[in-house]
């Protein structure tokens, strides 16, 4: 797939969580497919400079803000993106340490964040994708729903949980022509610790933690037409972690 395909053309993609990471680097490998991208983060200086950067050379592309923490905001979230064509639920928070040193407060944020918006921007936009015949829903989980990693009982939690409703998702929206998805990848140097993402890089078979533009190529094929017979599946791209 390349981008002189353009093989999202005529298609609009709001991806969650748009504005560092992961995210951005789906917005802008959607933007070059010829997507329609509607960015979407907290912070709007830089929502702004995705916006910027892929407005000034990939094409049509617009930033909302919302705080994916307060379901009345999920709600404005995807009332304001309107009909879209591919969904990608990227936003979330982690959080890893010893089990019992999680509080109540932390513990209800990431599942709020990580598993609640997810639920309720599908449960907003995927009967507008069904009932237009076609769609796709990309959720990014991760490794660590998977396999076990001392500290990440919590986060594990969270993403068992989306590619868990992944399935879910997919046997009750892709008989209704809607594709959905999820991606699992490995330490991806992003924001967080790099001493740590190069260590848990260094467990996998490839020997190294991945950029994020090699997840948001995954991103990108399974919400794209080059994927069309896959739904109710969890890609892993960990570099081979889960593997063996």
């Amino acid at each position: 797939m390349t981008s002189a395909q353009q093989s999202l053309r005529g298609r609009t993609a709001l991806v969650t969580g748009a504005t560092s990471g992961i995210g951005r680097a789906t917005a802008i490998q959607l933007a070059r497919e010829g997507a329609e991208v509607i960015v979407h983060g907290r912070d709007a200086s830089r929502g702004e400079q995705v916006v910027a950067e892929i407005a000034g050379a990939l094409g049509k592309v617009r930033f909302i803000a919302a705080d994916l923490s307060d379901p009345t905001e999920i709600r404005r979230l995807a009332d304001e993106a309107g009909e879209v064509d591919v969904l990608v639920n990227n936003a979330g928070i982690s959080w890893f340490g010893p089990t019992a040193d999680l509080d109540v407060a932390t513990y209800d944020a990431l599942f709020d964040s990580n598993v609640r918006a997810a639920y309720f921007l599908v449960a907003a936009l995927a009967p507008k994708m069904a009932a237009k015949g076609g769609g796709s829903i990309v959720n990014v989980a991760s490794m660590v729903a998977a396999i076990g990693i001392a500290g990440a009982a919590a986060y594990g939690g969270t993403k068992a949980t989306l590619a868990a409703m992944t399935r879910s998702w997919a046997a009750e929206f892709s008989p209704r022509g809607v594709r959905v998805n999820a991606v699992a990848p490995g330490p991806v140097y992003t924001a967080a610790d790099p001493a740590r993402i190069e260590a848990l890089g260094a467990t996998t078979l490839l020997g190294r933690a991945a950029q994020a533009e090699e997840i948001a190529q995954v991103i990108t094929f399974l919400a794209s037409p080059a994927s069309a017979y896959i739904t109710g599946a969890t890609v892993a791209a960990d570099g081979g972690r889960t593997a063996v």
